[in-house]
Parts: structure tokens; C-alpha cells; sequence
């Protein structure tokens, strides 16, 4: 493939088992060569800051060229990279099937888990990744008190900033008690694959690429930080005449231990999860998860590691975002757009990794349905990016990543602003400040629909 040709860019899979994957001085190599054509090309300085570093550490190098590089300063150039994928999926016009082959994400991805074998990253790192174990513990009874008590102290987010080496002044999540599924329990509804949370009236109707019934994966993030966003796309769904069921017993997607290089425990998080999903596939139901980055590894990042899992392939053809559901229902006319509420301007950012899986703006689509409501769409990075955002070491590179997006929230001057991504949506009411609570797109949806 040669530049200029209109052939789809492709993004290979990951050869992760393999050993020469692990080789450091192949890493090395390829670092080398692709690093010399992203400095010949620049195309993605504003993205996030791996590439200014690169830029900086040629441009300040002895021979103006990636060979005056220390290789020992590559790795600044990977813990820069929170492997959002905009870089491979929006710029490089040098992805497969291109001849250079360059896939930068991948390439980060490698060194990451390079790095992981040969050392173990830090405590801190470990822990805030491992999101089940850490967020259930948070979520007890008395302890998310005291946690979230903690959150809003400066006194001890000070100590927490020297001595964890989390950022005093980073947006941290709430911590509910009453998580998800003890909600749905307390309804006196099943969880998992047995009766439905909730159904609409009649029987659903499949359309051309939905089966009219929904298993939720509620997510780490929204079983105990954000309850309240799956209960909306819950009522959301059952509006639509949408059979909804959820996914208890799931365990977290895998996309923290996936950032840190823990390739291994992405597997085995793999693993845990798809008998449950393969039984609401098998059970004829859709899946749908309300964070983007969960989507993702299940449309994207695990079928590029896992390629000959049939069951795998099943899920991913099954699972969808929230707002590229409704619109397939929309277009099959199964879609509910009789709306009580205009929400007025909507200053709306679309999260990375919902724009990486290339279905299109769905949720700008839908939302414009809304009579009295102007979609003002907002495409960069929020700067939130998993943990970066949160680190006492890359808190104010994650700000500064943030501004161009709270300024243009801040001169649309909006009724209503949010993101796909909550964590997103946070970050950007963290630099605002003064503008109110950031909303889920699901919430702005329901509040339109008078639920």
C-alpha cells in the first residue's frame, strides 16, 4: 500500500505470546523505527504528550534524529501513552496495510508489558488497576463513608499526594454503598441471566442487527461509582420497548491491567468473564456496557489479542455502545422519539474511546433527535485517561490536556454538558468548576423522555 490510495487503514493483531515480543532489544528496534517516522511526520503533537516528549528528547539530542536518542529514554516516551488508540485510528497515515506498518498504540502496549516482566511497576500502580478487588473493598458499608470522607479532606489529599502518589487536587470517584446490583436486589429483580430487570410493554422486536433484548455489563465504574447512570440507561432501554437484563456476576473488562502492561491478568480477566456473556448471547441478548473503554476491549483490543476465540468473536459481534444501539433501532423504526423535554444546548464531548470503534457519532445522532435541542460536539481528548489523570506525576499534563476541551464547553456557554465516558465527564467539570454537574448522555436522554 502506498501513500495516497483510498484502501481502509487495518489494525493487525497482537502477537503477545510470542516471544520475541518480550525481546528487548527487538522492542528496541522497532521503537527505534518508528519513533523515526513519527519524528518525520509530527502529525500527532497534540494528542497527548508522548509525542512532545519524543520531539523534544530528538530535538534536544546532539544529532537533531531519533539515533541521538538514549534508548534509556524511551520508556518516557511510553508512561506518556495511555493507549487511547486516536493517534492510530484519527492521524497515522501510516497504518497496515501501509509498508511502514506502524501501529503506535501497539508499539506502546509492547513496551508497556516489556517493562511490567522486566519490573514490576509501583505499588500504587498495581492497586488503583485493580478495580474489582479495590472498588468492592471501597464500596462497603462504612468504609465508602470514611473513603469518600477522605476524598474531600485537603489535610490527608495532601498526605495521600506524598505519600501514594495521588494527586491532591485530581477528581477522584464517589464510592456507593448501595452499588448497582444491590439495588437491583433490593428491587426484588434477578441478576445475571435469569428473569429481566425490566421490560417494556410487549414482547420485543428484533431489528436488523438487534435483538430487541439487552444484558448490561454494569462495569466496575458503574456497579460502584456511578450506579445511578446504569439505572438511567436501565429506564432508558424499557422505554424503547427493550428487554433488559444484568450482568451480575462480571468481572472488570480488563482495560486497567491492560494500560499497565499486565498482559497475563488481561487473559485471565478475559476468561472470567466471556462463559457470561457467551450465555446472554446464547440466550439471544445483546450486550451493552455504559463505559467506552469496557466496549472497546471487548470490539477491539481483546479480538486483536485473542484471534482464534470463537466465543470471543460472538461477543464482539453482540456487544454495542448505548447510543449505536438506539440508533440501529432508530433506523429499523424501533425507536422511541416521542420526547417531553428539549434539553436546550448540549455541549457534548465524545470520549476517545468511543470515537476509536469507528461506528460514528451515534450519540451526537440521537440526542439531535430531540426537538429544541443544538449538539454542540466536541472532539479532543479530556484528559482523564484511565489513571493518568489521578497520578501526582501526570495530574498537571492531564489539566493541561484538558483545557482546549473545558474552553470550548466553556464558550458554548451550554444548558447541559457531558461526556460518553463519566470519568471524562467529571474531568471536564473538574477544570470548569463553576458550571454545574457534568451529565451522561443516558441521563440527558432520559430527561428528555420525562422518565
Amino acid at each position: 500500500m502506498k501513500e495516497g490510495n483510498l484502501q481502509a487503514p487495518k489494525r493487525l493483531p497482537l502477537d503477545w505470546q510470542n516471544e520475541d515480543f518480550y525481546d528487548r532489544q527487538s522492542l528496541d528496534t522497532e521503537l527505534e523505527r518508528v519513533f523515526d517516522i513519527c519524528h518525520g511526520c509530527r502529525r500527532c503533537v497534540s494528542l497527548c504528550a508522548s509525542f512532545p516528549t519524543l520531539f523534544d528528547l530528538v530535538d534536544e539530542s546532539e544529532t537533531l534524529e531519533v539515533d541521538g536518542v538514549d534508548k534509556a529514554d524511551y520508556s518516557r516516551v511510553v508512561d506518556e501513552c495511555f493507549l487511547c488508540d486516536l493517534c492510530a485510528e484519527t492521524k497515522c497515515p501510516y497504518l497496515p496495510p501501509h509498508e511502514w506498518a506502524v501501529d503506535f498504540p501497539h508499539l506502546m502496549l509492547r513496551a508497556k508489558a516489556v517493562g511490567f516482566k522486566e519490573k514490576k511497576p509501583k505499588w500504587r500502580d498495581r492497586l488503583i488497576t485493580s478495580t474489582d478487588a479495590l472498588f468492592t473493598t471501597l464500596s462497603i458499608p462504612l468504609v465508602s463513608g470514611v473513603a469518600n470522607a477522605a476524598a474531600r479532606s485537603k489535610v490527608l489529599r495532601k498526605v495521600a499526594d506524598k505519600t501514594v502518589g495521588i494527586h491532591k487536587d485530581a477528581p477522584v470517584p464517589t464510592f456507593h454503598a448501595k452499588t448497582l446490583t444491590k439495588r437491583v436486589q433490593n428491587s426484588h429483580v434477578a441478576v445475571g441471566i435469569g428473569e429481566p430487570v425490566a421490560v417494556g410493554m410487549g414482547e420485543p422486536v428484533a431489528g436488523t442487527k438487534t435483538t430487541g433484548k439487552v444484558a448490561i455489563f454494569i462495569t466496575c465504574y458503574g456497579n460502584h461509582n456511578e450506579p445511578q447512570l446504569v439505572e438511567d440507561l436501565i429506564a432508558v432501554l424499557t422505554h424503547n420497548q427493550v428487554e433488559v437484563k444484568i450482568l451480575g456476576d462480571a468481572k472488570c473488562c480488563g482495560m486497567p491491567k491492560l494500560e499497565l502492561g499486565d498482559l497475563d491478568r488481561v487473559a485471565q480477566q478475559k476468561e472470567a468473564n466471556i462463559s457470561i456473556f457467551m450465555e446472554a448471547v446464547n440466550s439471544g441478548y445483546d450486550i451493552i456496557a455504559p463505559i467506552p473503554s469496557c466496549v472497546l476491549m471487548y470490539k477491539q483490543e481483546l479480538p486483536l489479542m485473542f484471534t482464534g476465540d470463537s466465543d470471543l468473536i460472538k461477543v464482539k459481534e453482540a456487544f454495542f455502545d448505548p447510543f449505536e444501539y438506539l440508533m440501529l433501532r432508530h433506523k429499523d423504526g424501533l425507536a422511541n422519539t416521542s420526547f417531553e423535554r428539549p434539553l436546550g444546548k448540549v455541549a457534548y464531548h465524545a470520549a476517545c474511546h468511543q470515537r476509536v470503534q469507528n461506528f460514528g457519532a451515534k450519540t451526537k445522532a440521537f440526542l439531535s433527535l430531540i426537538p429544541g435541542t443544538e449538539v454542540v460536539s466536541i472532539e479532543r481528548c479530556s484528559g482523564h485517561d484511565g489513571t493518568y489523570a489521578v497520578k501526582s506525576e501526570s495530574y498537571e499534563k492531564a489539566m493541561k490536556i484538558a483545557r482546549p476541551v473545558v474552553n470550548r464547553v466553556r464558550k458554548a456557554e451550554p444548558d447541559t454538558f457531558g461526556s460518553d465516558c463519566p470519568m471524562a465527564g467529571r474531568m471536564i467539570e473538574h477544570g470548569l468548576q463553576d458550571l454545574g454537574e457534568a451529565q451522561h448522555p443516558v441521563t440527558m436522554l432520559k430527561k428528555a423522555y420525562g422518565l
